[in-house]
């Protein structure tokens, strides 16, 4: 590997085991000759699959703080490691991200979120101050996206917001890795409960999920942790909270787990704008354990379902669309296992990491010959 092109991803947010970074995008640049580093907070420094993960500490608390003192530790780390490539991963390394360029580096910026409209919906943003923060980043990226080497978009929509301003843009979406979630037939014990993956919040439908238990005929595998922490004693006061088998966070072995016991994955996000255009990861996830989905009638993610026929669309809004959309599952198993099979047939053809692997090493050859 002495010889092999050097790159580097960084983040100060994620977790270093995060599912895009470390399992699709590190794993499949190592696996594909090169010499890969990722810098990443408060991480235990080791080599994992051939990729050598390097730590940053915590630089006191609170946003301001990272924002401030993490990153100017990521980029101290960044220009010790002497990468040819340095790929980042949030809008708060930006300024990292220009000081690499001028030092003389390729610099791939992957965009995961449509950031300025995510932060029309962050709830710890006060209401009169998310306009304008959104403005100002968007402003920030727009000025930073037109001197990168290459962006990487993890939708579509995403592609076509920065192809207005750069023409090396490509899509690389996030769909699962076809082996990693899926459990031998042998093995799966199937029981009346449907599950819900990820993080936990008002936009993501927790409310309407609870109340749609309350009369149902399955119980809620619910794997994830509560954005804030007082959600959920108000969701817990609910009367469909009997229904829930509260699994807290969950590692991807026990997501798996999960997975393979549930009749059905639950992704009823409210319609939103920062969901309307984005690729709900967990519905690509739910198809590729081969579970039927019960996905919010968003016009995009409809056309998903209609396509592969991989699940159901219900009004996320509605607790007794979702409650009937359940016990339809409980009702009728054979069907619930024709649209799993439909799902999981979707993503080892078209929806899989494989094919957009395929994509991000293609772009890394095209900057480094």
């Amino acid at each position: 590997m002495s010889n092999s092109i050097k790159v580097c991803h960084l983040t100060s947010i994620h977790p270093p085991f995060d599912t895009r970074i470390f399992v699709k995008e590190c794993l499949s640049l190592a696996k594909a000759g090169f010499d890969v580093s990722l810098i990443a907070v408060n991480v235990e420094e080791q080599v994992v699959n051939g990729v050598s993960i390097l730590n940053v500490p915590p630089s006191g608390t609170g946003r301001l703080s990272r924002m401030i003192f993490t990153t100017r530790a990521v980029l101290k780390l960044a220009l010790e490691v002497d990468a040819a490539i340095y790929h980042f991963h949030d809008p708060e390394l930006i300024p990292v991200a220009l000081s690499l360029l001028k030092k003389g580096k390729k610099v791939v910026y992957d965009v995961h979120e449509d950031i300025p409209r995510q932060i029309l919906a962050k709830y710890y943003i006060p209401k009169l101050l998310r306009n304008i923060i959104s403005f100002v980043t968007e402003k920030i990226e727009n000025y930073a996206a037109k001197k990168f080497s290459y962006i990487v978009t993890a939708t579509p929509f995403i592609r076509d917001r920065f192809l207005k301003l750069n023409a090396n843009v490509i899509e690389v979406c996030n769909f699962p890795v076809p082996t990693e979630l899926v459990t031998s037939a042998s093995s799966i014990q199937k029981t009346n409960t449907v599950c819900y993956v990820g993080s936990i919040t008002r936009a993501r439908g927790i409310v309407e999920m609870v109340n749609a238990l309350d009369g149902s005929q399955a119980r809620l595998n619910l794997c994830g942790t509560f954005a804030p922490e007082t959600l959920r004693d108000e969701v817990a006061s609910l009367p469909g909270w009997k229904n829930v088998n509260e699994l807290g966070y969950a590692s991807r072995d026990q997501v798996r787990q999960v997975l393979s016991e549930s009749l059905a994955g639950l992704v009823t996000l409210h319609p939103i704008i920062n969901y309307v255009d984005a690729y709900p990861v967990k519905m690509f996830e739910y198809m590729a354990a081969g579970i039927p989905v019960i996905s919010s009638d968003i016009p995009l993610w409809k056309s998903f379902i209609d396509e592969t026929g991989a699940g159901m669309c219900v009004d996320p809004m509605n607790p007794v669309a979702i409650r009937d959309a359940i016990n339809y599952l409980v009702q009728h198993p054979d069907k619930a296992k024709e649209m799993g099979e439909r799902g999981r047939q979707a993503v080892v053809n078209k929806y899989n990491w494989h094919n957009e692997e395929v994509k991000l090493i293609g772009i890394y050859k095209k900057m480094t010959t």
